[in-house]
């Protein structure tokens, strides 16, 4: 894949040019006493060029109906509004490093792998109902933009602080959860990719590896993952910046209750619902947190329900 070798260079290329002469033009148009006509915090620019970055895509997108770019623009924007807010603020603290690389890990780990499964698939199936009704697309694409924006809070507060404690117990934590999140994604996106794409497998649900576990692992490690980011970023926090404790509730909303696992159980339903096999997969594995089948299946309803969150909108499409 040359071409996407090019295009990652040529991307950072001058994504590190233009924050340069961002920054030289922030600086020079500063108020009386060096402060910034951009807001401390940077929300506003974070904003501004997670709105551009997203619409740029979503013209792609749009104008020839190709999938391609969709997930590959989400992940990245993480990425790159975590590096815009660093060299922006340029002091390069030990936290601001670690949050920035982390996010950047993540970020290029999950762009890289989502665009070569749409290479392999060819088109995203979410979008069926979307391509042709502009306002709908639209709004995915708006939604996707508000989803990194928020997210992205704690790591644009941290590197927008002047503050620096000392390392402390919440950035340990943190950084653990943060890897134990980040691995669990990883490890299930294979799992189900390599699942997939044997042969052998087609026409059947995913229950190898992780997914045994858990019916969701990926969107499991996801929120893993950005509740350690928030945790690691809590030393610097003080006042309002505590608000951005919005950034991991955004994602587990997102992820248990709009696009994430009510779209994929509906859609499982729909497709396995009529199969005794699949309904009692259901019933032995865990929606969200990973616990062993011989567990899981013998806890009573309301354990269930209202501690591991076997919901019963995640069963809506079951039919009797």
């Amino acid at each position: 894949m040359v071409w996407l070798d090019e295009y990652m260079q040529c991307l950072s290329s001058l994504m590190t040019a233009g924050v340069t002469h961002m920054r030289t033009l922030l600086q020079s148009s500063s108020k009386e006493g060096g402060r910034s006509v951009l807001d401390d915090n940077y929300l506003a620019i974070t904003a501004i060029v997670t709105v551009l970055y997203q619409f740029s895509f979503f013209l792609i997108a749009a104008g020839c109906k190709f999938d391609k770019v969709t997930d590959f623009a989400g992940s990245t924007n993480f990425v790159i509004l975590a590096l815009l807010t660093a060299i922006l603020h340029n002091t390069w603290y030990f936290r601001q490093i670690v949050l920035t690389v982390l996010v950047g890990i993540w970020g290029v780990r999950l762009a890289l792998f989502l665009l070569f499964r749409i290479l392999q698939w060819g088109e995203d199936r979410r979008f069926d109902d979307k391509r042709e009704n502009l306002l709908k697309f639209a709004a995915f694409w708006i939604i996707q933009a508000v989803w990194v924006w928020t997210v992205s809070l704690p790591v644009t507060i941290v590197n927008a602080s002047d503050r620096n404690p000392d390392i402390q117990a919440a950035d340990i934590v943190g950084w653990v959860l943060w890897f134990v999140g980040a691995l669990t994604e990883a490890v299930a996106d294979q799992q189900k990719l390599a699942f997939k794409n044997n042969p052998a497998n087609k026409g059947k649900w995913c229950d190898a590896g992780l997914w045994g576990f858990t019916r969701h692992p990926n969107y499991f490690g996801e929120i893993l993952l950005w509740w350690g980011i928030f945790i690691a970023a809590t030393p610097v926090l003080k006042g309002g910046q505590w608000a951005v404790i919005a950034g991991p509730i955004f994602i587990t909303a997102v992820l248990l209750f709009l696009s994430g696992i009510p779209l994929l159980e509906a859609s499982a339903d729909k497709r396995y619902g009529g199969l005794a096999e699949y309904r009692r997969y259901k019933t032995r594995t865990s929606p969200l947190v990973p616990l062993p089948p011989s567990v899981y299946g013998n806890l009573p309803s309301w354990v269930k329900k209202f501690l591991l969150l076997e919901l019963p909108l995640y069963n809506s499409k079951l039919t009797d």
